[in-house]
Formats: C-alpha cells, sequence, structure tokens
C-alpha cells in the first residue's frame, strides 16, 4: 500500500468537516489536531475511535509534530502566519477562508510560497460547487461569449448564530472585521468561472444595524465594484445583518448570447443552473437543472456540507500533493490573494470616500515592493499604526452587557 499523505488540522470547530472527510480519504490521514479549545479537542475525538491522532491545545507543540500538509481552519485573520510558519517548515497548506488580513502579509504570503516549492491551496469552497464547475464549463465552451458582466452574492444573516460565531468576546475578529473583509464567497467563484482578475475597485457599505444586538461593529452590508482584465465589470454584495436565509447564494455571468447562474432560490440552490441562452434563428433556450458532479470522487453522502463542495476542496488539495490531474482545480497562492485583497482595497475605497483603486497582481514581484509594510486593516495586534475603524458610519458603542449576554447565549447552548 503506497503511503498517505501525514495531515494536520488546525482549528477544531470548522477543521471538523476536514476530518470527517479526511476519515474516509484512501490516500491521506489525519494525524494531529490543534484548538485552543478543550471543548472543540473533546468533539473532535469522536473521528479517532482507534486512537491514532494526536491532540494539542500548543500551536508550537502541535508544529513540531510530523506530517506533510497542513489544513489551516483556524480564525480567518489569523491564516497567513500559519501558513507562512507550516510554507517554511516544508508543509503543504490549504488555507480556509481569508488567505490574508493585510497588503503586508499578502507579498509576505506569496514570497514564502515561492521560497517553499511546496503547495498553497486557497480554500474558498464556493468555487467548488457543481454550480461552479458547470458555469465555468459552458463559459469556456462559448455558451455565452464573451464575459461581460458578473454578480456575486452571499447575504448570510448571521446574527441569530452570533453566540456561536463570536462567544461573546468583543475582541473576536468577527466583531471587529469590516463589511467588504468577508468577501471571497461572492467574488470567488467569478474568478474560477471566467479565469479574470480585478484590475479596480470600488467600495460601498450600508450603516450599521446590529451593534447593540449582538456587538457587531460593521455594516450590515458591503458591496465591491470591480473592473476585471478583459474589462468586464463585477458587482460583488455580502452582508450578515439584512434580512436572508441561508439560500441567499448567487453567481451570475453576462455574455452578449445569454446569461447563466446558480439557482438561489428553487430547489437547486448552491449546486443548480438557469440560463438563457439566445438562439439564432430559433426559440431561445431556457433552462434550469442540477449538473452532476464533474470529477471522481463523486461526495459521499455523509460529507455535504457546503453542497459537496469540502468534499472537492480537500480531494483536490491531496491530488495536488501528489501529482495527479485533478490537483489542476485547487486555486494557487496568487489567485487566492487576488480573491482576498479586494475587500480590502474596496474598504479602503470606502473610507477615502468611495475612490476607484488598483488591485495590484502580486504574481509580479516589482508589484509588492509598494506594499511592504502596509497594514491597513481592523487588527489591533497586527495594524499598529494603520489601524482603522471597523465601520465607515457611526456606531453606536457597545456596552458591557450586550457582549455578556451573548456569551451567556453561547454558554446555555453549549450545554444544552
Amino acid at each position: 500500500m503506497a503511503k498517505k499523505v501525514k495531515v494536520g488540522v488546525f482549528g477544531g470547530f470548522r477543521g471538523r468537516t476536514m476530518i470527517d472527510i479526511l476519515a474516509d480519504h484512501p490516500e491521506a490521514e489525519t494525524v494531529a489536531i490543534c484548538d485552543k479549545s478543550e471543548k472543540a479537542i473533546a468533539e473532535c475525538r469522536q473521528y479517532d475511535p482507534e486512537g491514532k491522532v494526536t491532540f494539542y491545545t500548543d500551536v508550537e507543540e502541535f508544529f513540531r509534530h510530523d506530517f506533510d500538509a497542513v489544513v489551516l481552519a483556524n480564525y480567518a485573520n489569523e491564516h497567513a502566519p500559519f501558513a507562512i510558519k507550516a510554507l517554511d517548515s516544508g508543509r503543504h497548506v490549504l488555507s480556509e477562508v481569508l488567505a490574508v488580513q493585510t497588503l503586508n502579509e499578502a507579498v509576505e504570503l506569496a514570497e514564502a510560497v515561492e521560497r517553499s516549492n511546496k503547495i498553497y491551496a486557497y480554500g474558498e469552497n464556493y468555487c467548488f460547487f457543481k454550480s461552479t464547475f458547470e458555469m465555468k464549463k459552458l463559459y469556456r465552451q462559448g455558451a455565452i461569449g464573451q464575459f461581460i458582466h458578473g454578480e456575486g452574492e452571499y447575504v448570510h444573516k448571521t446574527v441569530p448564530i452570533w453566540h456561536a460565531l463570536t462567544y461573546g468576546d468583543p475582541g473576536h475578529w468577527r466583531n471587529r472585521m469590516y463589511s467588504t473583509y468577508y468577501c471571497t464567497h461572492s467574488l470567488g467563484p467569478l474568478l474560477t468561472i471566467t479565469g479574470t482578475r480585478p484590475v479596480k475597485v470600488v467600495g460601498f457599505e450600508t450603516p450599521n444595524t446590529a451593534a447593540l444586538e449582538c456587538g457587531m461593529l460593521m455594516g450590515s452590508s458591503g458591496m465591491e465594484i470591480c473592473q476585471m482584465d478583459n474589462g468586464a465589470t463585477v458587482k460583488s454584495l455580502h452582508a450578515s445583518s439584512i434580512a436572508s436565509t441561508m439560500s441567499g447564494i448567487c453567481h451570475a455571468i453576462y455574455g452578449p448570447k445569454g446569461v447563466i447562474e446558480s439557482d438561489r432560490w428553487g430547489p437547486y440552490v448552491w449546486n443548480g443552473i438557469r440560463m438563457r441562452l439566445e438562439r439564432e434563428g430559433e426559440k431561445d433556450l431556457f433552462k434550469d437543472y442540477q449538473p452532476d458532479f464533474p470529477y471522481q470522487p463523486e461526495p459521499p453522502a455523509k460529507a455535504l456540507s457546503h453542497g459537496g463542495a469540502d468534499v472537492a476542496m480537500i480531494y483536490f488539495f491531496i491530488d495536488k500533493i501528489l501529482d495527479k490531474p485533478q490537483g489542476e482545480h485547487c486555486i494557487d497562492v496568487y489567485t487566492g490573494i487576488d480573491m482576498t485583497i479586494v475587500g480590502i482595497l474596496a474598504y479602503r475605497s470606502i473610507l477615502a470616500g468611495n475612490i476607484p483603486l488598483e488591485v495590484p497582481d502580486f504574481r509580479i514581484p516589482e508589484n509588492r515592493e509598494k506594499y511592504i509594510g502596509d497594514n491597513f486593516g481592523v487588527d489591533p495586534k497586527v495594524c499598529g499604526d494603520d489601524l482603522v475603524p471597523s465601520c465607515s458610519f457611526p456606531v453606536p458603542e457597545v456596552p458591557d452587557e450586550v457582549y455578556a449576554q451573548v456569551r451567556r447565549h453561547f454558554e446555555d447552548q453549549s450545554k444544552g
């Protein structure tokens, strides 16, 4: 039997999905799991009935463990430093969303990948929906002609579950993030489908409505308007505190010969397609359907989180490490940076009065020099003099009792 890829998973809450998928992978195995939370560690032990996994609450000890690759499922504002640490120690990396939280980190991450000669895969799972694959196939076949305009939306009202996401911690990254920060669910699939990249961005946001309800400091919604490198335009919208359901997810591409979009509200949410194609000399084609999963293995029923996209993401990462053809579907570091820094620059645009800003291509080393030491952002541990507020509109001061109430809700739910 061929030697399995040994994987360490950093982050026991989001990481449980990856651990579950890896448990059935014929060519990979989880050998180490790390989380600072004893509760998360306890819940992860269910995936180790034979006692083969080593569990850590200390990250330095975790990185001394013998593994070939690491899945970063820790806090979204802390992926880049640990990705760099893993790459520099000779490990392959699958990084959950987001890739970086500052432009300086983007420079450091790109250079770490280049000097390591290891695999870095960006884990934007919305790029691995069946609908995303199908839209990519249809577009590349010329179904709608040239890409002229695209729209992506990720509208997920998280206020009702904020206690489970932030634990009532005022300093939690989700409480501090700004409206355009978490942009890659809405933007990423459009880059994957069309193969284009953003070259210019303008940002907009709406006033905060949730500060006194749950402690969230950002605007209710954020939007990026992008110009792509082929001249197309893109609208990317995401929100955490406006009315929605989990199916408030949609990606659409427009061209001179038709429109294709994912199914927002119908029976195939996340994985369905709706399209209208113009047919010269005959009736236009209107079609709604759920495409088959285009690659192997077909996601098993037990692991259908995010419509099976998480399975595809993990399997393609392992394929990339093993130099198998399907590894080509992994999202490389430069595309992951493209997807991420649009949100950073959009917020800089917002604070500067909604001005258009260049989106640098970090594939070109000379483009990075301008952004070395650029720590614009909202994380006080990282940003220093570049620290900015979490919203461009006035936000009411959040009483300590709001966070205490969220904390009590989390603790009550944990007991249940």
